[in-house]
């Protein structure tokens, strides 16, 4: 390939380096030049431009980057039409990434102009997700070098998708092991194995001891499944404990005790006649991820595990706290993990769109601002502080709450959406408050024994942790978050609240109902009119 600055007149046939707009001409990054499109260039007055020529011995940067995907393609996964020299890999089942590293790189050590990235190995993918790319740095490449690029990688990126199994589960009981807590462990497990189309075949509760465990692990339901699932009232701290020493006494097979991985570390895994069977760590019972979904998804997957597998899983095995867990690794262990010490974050950025010339914040109910309602509502509970934060008609807003003991953060970036003042809030949340309640500031109804009942209901202790306000069981607002949560919430990008987060972490939500309050926002002059409210010039935006 020839690269560099050339006469327009000569550069028919040739490839635009960079991108051209001027004066209605528009020219994108590797456009090939026809005749037609010479004479425009002349004609606007570019003498020169930049291009690459591409030889007989090169191929075109999309020609390239689709050799190289297609030749990636393993089981599972299909590439997509190259574009700006560009193609993508995609799984066409849901399952667990398989990646040959050592073809990768070899393929990437060809020349600097060839690359590929993909997702780390072992990766949960779903049906459709991209799991790599390969790109072309240069508008061309040598033949000969991309050829061999696609020959190192060859199948390199595969998906091992899942097949539905039949999952038996024995849990242990001990006296002080609720009812409630097997349950829920149930009910999380089936929502790990929803993705594989698995389901759970058998459910056997015994005592925790090793002669139950044994007679359990004989069943004929435990030895038709498969998969074995052991979810133990007591945690395993030995070989010789309970679970492993009842899978050995089977006669099964001790394929390892304990792995690297944080949250994870006492999982047992081993084998009945061929069957795996796993001895799940207390984390397996939250539905976050942990070392137990790196084992579950490869044996739904169908791919082996063995001991040096587990034991590879150190590097990255350092996870995301478990929401659950009443001791945070990196914090102190308080004396009453159940202790709720709560910051109140008060949401007042918005432009009340709707209302057309007024901001709903400061129309009045009863002679006073609606804002300003929900501001006296928290102060008034048992909230260790309350922070504002204001966006819209900043100055406004802090003058109607003038007098009050609060704090004020202000969201420049309102105007992207109600995540940016969920971020500003929870960023200000003192370092000592172990969760937030976020208020809206157009619900001047919620009252201060709702917002005292969400804070007395969470319970780090029974999983209390994202508490949700209802009316006859819809969701509403205000809503309480376990600190565990606030990295999820600083995440959130958009016009989003924190409902994906509430979603996917349904084991972890309680609810408090609250009556009409919980919904009854006051988003339009209608609504407002029908509480009593009142607009005027106290309201009107500049």
């Amino acid at each position: 390939m020839k690269f560099g600055s050339r006469a327009a007149e000569e550069s028919i046939g040739c490839y635009l380096a960079h991108s051209i707009k001027h004066n209605g001409l528009s020219f994108s990054k590797g456009h090939q030049l026809s005749a037609e499109d010479v004479d425009q260039l002349s004609a606007a007055g570019f003498a020169e431009v930049t291009v690459a020529q591409v030889e007989d011995t090169d191929l075109h940067e999309d020609e390239a980057a689709a050799l190289l995907a297609n030749h990636a393609c393993g089981n599972a996964v299909s590439a997509s039409t190259s574009f700006t020299g560009r193609a993508n890999l995609y799984a066409t089942h849901s399952g667990v990434l398989q990646v040959d590293a050592e073809k990768v790189t070899e393929a990437n050590l060809i020349d600097p102009a060839i690359t590929f990235a993909c997702l780390p190995p072992f990766t949960e993918v779903r049906e459709g997700r991209m799991l790599a790319t390969a790109k072309i740095i240069p508008l061309a490449v040598n033949k000969q070098l991309a050829q061999e690029a696609a020959e190192k990688i060859s199948a390199a990126i595969s998906v091992a998708a899942y097949s539905p199994k039949s999952v038996a589960v024995i849990s242990t009981t001990l006296p002080h092991l609720k009812e409630t807590t097997i349950t829920k462990s149930l009910r999380v497990l089936q929502e790990r194995l929803d993705i594989a189309e698995s389901t759970i075949s058998a459910d056997l509760r015994v005592p925790h001891d090793e002669a139950a465990l044994i007679d359990a692990l004989n069943t004929k339901q435990v030895r038709n499944a498969d998969l074995v699932v052991v979810f133990g009232a007591s945690a395993v701290v030995d070989q010789g404990d309970v679970i492993p020493a009842a899978i050995q006494a089977a006669g099964g097979e001790l394929v390892h005790f304990g792995m690297p991985v944080d949250p994870g570390n006492l999982l047992v895994l081993g084998g009945l006649d061929g069957t795996p069977v796993i001895g799940a760590p207390g984390c397996a019972r939250s539905p976050q991820e942990n070392g137990f979904d790196w084992i579950l998804q490869r044996l739904l997957a169908d791919i082996n595990v063995t001991r040096r597998d587990i034991m590879s899983m150190g590097v990255g095995g350092l996870l995301k706290e478990i929401h659950s867990r009443p001791q945070p690794r990196d914090h102190p262990l308080s004396e009453d993990p159940d202790k709720t010490v709560c910051s109140g974050v008060l949401l007042a950025a918005g432009n009340s769109s709707r209302m057309g010339q007024h901001n709903k914040l400061l129309a009045l109910i009863d002679g006073k601002p609606v804002v300003r309602h929900v501001a006296e509502h928290a102060l008034a509970s048992d909230l260790s502080e309350l922070i504002v934060v204001t966006g819209a008609m900043a100055s406004k807003v802090e003058e109607v709450l003038s007098g009050l003991p609060i704090r004020f953060r202000h969201n420049a970036d309102f105007d992207e959406g109600i995540s940016s003042s969920i971020k500003k809030g929870i960023e200000g949340v003192a370092e000592q408050s172990n969760s937030a309640l976020i208020l809206l500031g157009d619900m001047p109804f919620i009252s201060t024994e709702d917002i005292n009942t969400l804070l007395r209901s969470r319970s780090v202790t029974q999983d209390q942790l994202i508490g949700v306000s209802t009316t006859q069981g819809k969701r509403g607002n205000p809503v309480l978050w376990d600190r565990a949560f606030f990295e999820d919430l600083l995440c959130l990008r958009g016009d989003i609240g924190g409902k994906p987060i509430i979603q996917q972490n349904p084991s972890v939500v309680y609810t408090v109902e609250v009556g009409e309050a919980a919904r009854r926002d006051l988003d339009d002059p209608e609504a407002l009119h029908s509480v009593g409210g009142v607009l005027g010039k106290h309201s009107e935006k500049p």
